[in-house]
C-alpha cells in the first residue's frame, strides 16, 4: 500500500517554527527554557512524522542542536569544570547564546518582511500614470486692476449670506416641481446676461427668484463658469460684495 505524503508550509524553516513557540509560551527569547522549548519542538516532529507529513532535514538538524544544548546544560558544574583544566579551555559562553543570536536576527528579517508585504499592498493600490502637458489649459488673465483672490469658500460665504436674504426676504419655495433647470442651460443664461450687462455685476444679482431650485442651479453654474475660466470674479476687501464678469472673448 503505498502512502500519500503531504509537505506542510505552515512554517517556513526551524526558526520560524521555534519562534512560534516562543511567542505561544510567552518565553523570554533572551532567556530560552531550553528543555521545554525542546520538548514542545519534538513534540512537532513527532506530530508531522506520525501524519506522514514531509519533514525538512534542517528541522532534524534543529532537532539535534537543541538536544546538544539541553544536554550540555545539564552536564553537572564540576564535570565541566574537570574537562575544561584537562583540555587547558577557557569557560565557554552560554550554549544558547549561538541560537539566541540566530533566532533574534530571524525576528528581525520576519519583521522587515512582513513590513515590507504592507507596503506592497497599499502601492498595489495606487495607480499612476504619465505627466501630462495642461499648458494649453492655462489662460493667462490681464486685468487693470487688484482684487483678493476669491476662493470657494468665499463664494460659499457669499451663498450662504444670499440664502440668509432670501429666506428673510421670502421664505424659500420648498415644494417639488416638474421643471428643472439644467446647469448648462442656466450657464447660457448668465454669459448672455452678462455680456448684455456690459460691466461688472454683482453676485446677488444673479439670483432673481426665491425658488430653492433656481438658486441652487444659478450657484452651481456660476462655480462652472468659474472652473472653465469663462467668468472674472472680484473682491475688492474681505467680506465685501463679490462682483461677477464676463472675460473677454468668451
Amino acid at each position: 500500500m503505498e502512502h500519500y505524503n503531504v509537505k506542510l508550509d505552515t512554517f517556513e524553516g526551524p526558526l520560524d517554527l521555534l519562534l512560534h513557540l516562543i511567542n505561544r509560551l510567552e518565553i523570554d527569547i533572551y532567556d530560552i527554557p531550553v528543555a521545554e522549548i525542546t520538548e514542545q519542538y519534538l513534540l512537532y516532529i513527532h506530530a508531522m512524522n506520525e501524519l506522514q507529513l514531509d519533514i525538512a532535514s534542517e528541522y532534524l538538524v534543529m532537532a539535534a542542536t537543541l538536544l546538544a544544548i539541553k544536554s550540555k546544560m545539564l552536564l553537572p558544574k564540576q564535570e565541566e569544570e574537570l574537562i575544561d583544566e584537562e583540555m587547558d579551555f577557557e569557560l565557554e559562553e552560554d550554549p544558547r547564546e549561538e541560537l539566541m543570536r540566530r533566532l533574534i536576527e530571524y525576528r528581525k528579517y520576519k519583521e522587515a518582511a512582513q513590513d515590507l508585504k504592507l507596503l506592497e499592498e497599499e502601492r498595489g493600490q495606487i495607480f499612476t500614470k504619465p505627466p501630462s502637458d495642461l499648458s494649453e489649459y492655462s489662460k493667462e488673465i490681464k486685468t487693470d486692476y487688484q482684487s483678493l483672490d476669491v476662493s470657494l469658500y468665499d463664494m460659499l460665504g457669499a451663498f450662504q449670506k444670499l440664502l440668509r436674504r432670501k429666506k428673510l426676504q421670502k421664505p424659500l419655495a420648498t415644494t417639488i416641481t416638474r421643471q428643472e433647470i439644467p446647469i448648462e442651460t442656466r450657464m447660457e443664461e448668465i454669459i448672455k446676461e452678462l455680456h448684455g450687462f456690459k460691466g461688472k455685476k454683482r453676485f446677488t444679482d444673479l439670483f432673481p427668484y426665491s425658488e430653492k431650485n433656481h438658486i441652487v442651479v444659478t450657484f452651481l453654474a456660476i462655480l462652472e463658469l468659474m472652473k472653465k475660466n469663462v467668468i472674472l470674479i472680484e473682491q475688492e476687501n474681505n467680506f465685501s460684495d463679490i462682483f461677477i464678469s464676463s472675460l473677454e472673448g468668451s
